[in-house]
């Protein structure tokens, strides 16, 4: 029965398919951390910085376990004189050495614990810094691939194991490992016989070690993904929310829950049920092993070979020799879900970041604005064909660039070849006739802003919003780009005014107020390039008006890129693109284009035809 229902375990789980998720977009896959010793290896990495004080905390689990192995020796000196009469060892001496080992014993154990925390709260800390520091350099498609609450669940529930593994687990194997090997010596040099028949077990431990821990090994791991695909299906479903009421979805989101808890629950439990065996068997064993040792033991103390005191404190090296065993057996749980936590962190850390800029990339003080794009093409998947094929166009510094056409023509796309969230299989992109791969991300991206259609604002005052455009311009600089697109007034008729607290991406505050703060923030940017993403699309007729006037304000001097879907919103357009199936199939002005009778002014009649509707 047992056999049945640990077949589905038998064998290590898929892992995450991240190989195939980089072949998808065209990057090389790199070795990801999968074996232990490398999992290891890399934590030893993070532990070795602080090697004085690892040795410390070395030097005092050498003592804690010599003090562990000279008490039971004293006792059995002291049952060895006391049976043999007077002239032994006086009772004072034997009650103080005895009292001062335990002290010392404590004190030692105290100070390598308290040293200990330290070291493991220093290296996941490290740990976080380095993983959260990474996130920020991986390129935007790597988002794109993974939920949320799954990457959240590296940065929270992964680090975590591996802290609470280090704070409670590493000095007991050090130490556990220690005493096997300081007791193992003193019980052959007081009894090679009684040596032997202790060991006579440990053939059978290794092997009840070796079938469970092949087998909770990869139940662990899978555990580990498990919680990380339901911390993501939590994120979402609470993201959500007003979609899921809308809908009326609220069973099914339920019913997704369970099952991802039930399968949190299933590999749970056998990870647990079949590691619980570790302790039993070791117990089971011990007593076997105490009962070979009085049983021998008491023969040959009948016989004159060995002393009473001598089975007194090889019994108890014995119990000393297998605890050990027993609390490596007790922490194997901890160590295997910290194993699979490291790893998971490990993968995300080997994740290739964004690609680094080329060797003669500079950083440009000021951009003018004039953007050309000569003959590119670009391919998400190089399997499913071109996203974008021969786009060439120039815009020049000022210039309205408005991109229309169907979905997924390839307007977005666009922008982001023009930004370097992606960079162009063919052709070339140039700002002021210089090509952007020779001009560094950072520098690029700083010369340019962004309003998009759902305007992200931070957990915080709306004055700290603003300023995100710009982080050491002044409260009076602040204020006066809210004048600019008509934020001013609304923000002064709240509780607080510019210090009012926005909890929850702008929870409390309606659409319209949150693009006219986030068209604030860009004026406040000051960039050479601004992009519109269909910014007014869900704004009612008057909050509209007052975006525009502040939209405006904010494109009088900059090349401006405005994705549209209505087309009468950008009909001032310089230049209008006209995008379809990812080909430039038109440009020019709204009157231009119509006079044309091409696929533009088929848009364009439709939309009024259905406006009269």
């Amino acid at each position: 029965m047992l056999k049945e229902l640990l077949e589905p375990f038998r064998h290590t789980p898929p892992q995450l398919d991240l190989q195939g998720a980089d072949a998808a977009a065209g990057r090389k896959p790199k070795a990801k951390a999968k074996d232990w010793s490398g999992t290891l290896g890399r934590i030893w990495m993070y532990l070795a910085r602080r090697k004085a004080k690892l040795a410390l905390v070395l030097l005092m689990v050498v003592l804690s376990s010599a003090l562990s192995l000279l008490g039971p020796y004293l006792v059995g000196r002291a049952i060895d004189d006391y049976l043999q009469g007077p002239g032994g060892m006086p009772w004072a001496w034997f009650l103080g050495g005895l009292a001062a080992v335990y002290i010392l014993y404590s004190l030692t154990s105290w100070l390598q614990n308290i040293w200990m925390i330290g070291i493991a709260q220093e290296t996941v800390y490290r740990m976080r810094r380095d993983l959260f520091t990474h996130l920020h350099r991986l390129p935007i498609p790597f988002f794109g691939r993974r939920q949320q609450g799954e990457i959240m669940s590296r940065l929270t529930n992964d680090i975590e194991n591996v802290s609470s593994t280090l704070n409670s687990s590493a000095i007991q194997i050090f130490s556990s490992v220690l005493t096997l090997v300081g007791t193992f010596g003193v019980m052959l040099w007081l009894s090679p016989l009684l040596t032997l028949l202790t060991f006579i077990v440990v053939p059978l431990m290794a092997l009840g070690m070796r079938w469970i821990t092949r087998r909770t090994g990869p139940l662990y791991k899978q555990r580990q993904r498990n919680l990380g695909d339901l911390n993501g299906y939590i994120e979402e479903t609470l993201s959500g929310q007003r979609v899921i009421k809308a809908f009326s979805q609220e069973e099914r989101v339920i019913r997704g829950f369970g099952e991802r808890n039930d399968r949190i629950r299933e590999s749970g439990f056998w990870a647990s049920t079949i590691s619980g065996f570790i302790p039993k068997l070791m117990n089971g064993l011990n007593n076997l092993s105490f009962a070979i040792i009085a049983g021998v033991g008491g023969i040959l103390a009948i016989r004159g070979s060995i002393t009473v005191g001598t089975i007194i404190v090889f019994v108890e090296y014995a119990r000393q020799f297998t605890r050990p065993l027993n609390d490596l057996a007790n922490q194997w749980n901890t160590l295997l879900s910290a194993i699979a936590g490291a790893e998971r962190v490990f993968e995300v850390l080997d994740e290739e970041v964004e690609t680094h800029d080329e060797k003669d990339a500079v950083a440009v003080k000021n951009i003018e604005g004039a953007v050309a794009f000569q003959n590119v093409s670009f391919a998400y998947d190089a399997d499913a064909g071109n996203t974008l094929e021969g786009i060439s166009f120039a815009a020049q510094p000022g210039e309205m660039i408005a991109l229309v056409g169907p979905t997924g023509a390839g307007k977005t796309t666009l922008i982001q070849l023009l930004s370097r969230f992606y960079d162009a299989a063919g052709g070339r992109v140039t700002v002021d006739g210089r090509d952007i791969t020779g001009i560094s991300r950072e520098s690029l991206r700083s010369h340019m802003s962004f309003v998009l259609q759902d305007s992200f604002l931070f957990e915080g005052t709306i004055r700290d919003n603003i300023r995100y455009g710009r982080l050491d311009a002044t409260d009076e600089e602040v204020e006066a780009a809210a004048k600019l697109a008509n934020a001013h007034s609304f923000i002064m008729r709240m509780n607080d005014g510019y210090d009012k607290r926005l909890q929850n991406g702008g929870s409390g505050i309606s659409q319209g107020q949150k693009q006219l703060l986030a068209i604030a923030r860009a004026i406040l940017a000051n960039p050479a390039i601004l992009v519109l993403d269909e910014a007014t699309s869900s704004i009612d007729t008057v909050t509209e008006l007052k975006i525009q006037e502040g939209l405006q304000r904010l494109m009088q001097g900059r090349t401006s890129f405005v994705i549209a879907h209505r087309l009468n919103t950008i009909r001032q357009a310089d230049k209008i693109l006209v995008l379809k199936d990812g080909r430039l199939l038109e440009q020019g002005s709204h009157e231009e284009l119509l006079s044309r009778n091409g696929f533009y002014s088929e848009l364009y009649h439709s939309q009024l035809k259905r406006a009269v509707i």
